[in-house]
């Protein structure tokens, strides 16, 4: 017999497939020459938005390892999409920005996936689009509270762990 779902139960299923579904997405987002990996992706898009930044920065808003950043640095560079420079502020320190290439790669990517919403949402209504927006943003706000371990503890000390085990 089949158990009566309640809404985490449908939220946590629909979360899945929203997953599973986005990451086969993202696979065909291939633009012109360049084809980007999520994690390039993810980095070139924060790039963009953010300016150049340095790797324990791009780390700090990915909540990786700085190890796993500088491997998908790595990639970035080594397809020309960004470059590595001394920080002008800690000679020390490297920072990452985009080369012409990859500000026109991340725009090419970008408005091939946002035409791709278009189609895929084009039957959504204003309203509708604009609430799963904003609950979209809320959801990731909550998520961004609990891996900086702002949530009470109730949440925090839950099984299910801290962020990222």
């Amino acid at each position: 017999m089949v158990q009566p779902k309640n809404t985490n139960d449908v939220i946590e299923q629909q979360l899945f497939k929203l997953m599973r579904r986005s990451n086969a997405i993202h696979v065909t987002t291939a633009s012109g020459e360049v084809e980007l990996e999520r994690s390039s992706y993810g980095i070139l898009c924060l790039l963009a938005d953010e300016g150049p930044q340095r790797l324990g920065a791009i780390a700090g808003a990915f909540h990786l390892d700085p190890s796993t950043v500088t491997r998908q640095a790595q990639t970035v560079v080594r397809l020309g999409l960004a470059e590595k420079a001394p920080d002008p502020d800690d000679r020390r320190a490297t920072v990452l920005s985009l080369t012409k290439i990859g500000r026109e790669s991340i725009a090419a990517v970008r408005t091939f996936r946002r035409q791709a919403l278009d189609l895929l949402l084009g039957d959504w209504s204003g309203t509708e689009l604009e609430t799963f927006a904003a609950l979209l943003g809320k959801f990731n706000g909550t998520i961004d509270r609990w891996e900086s371990g702002a949530l009470p503890p109730e949440i925090s000390e839950h099984p299910l762990g801290k962020p990222g085990s």
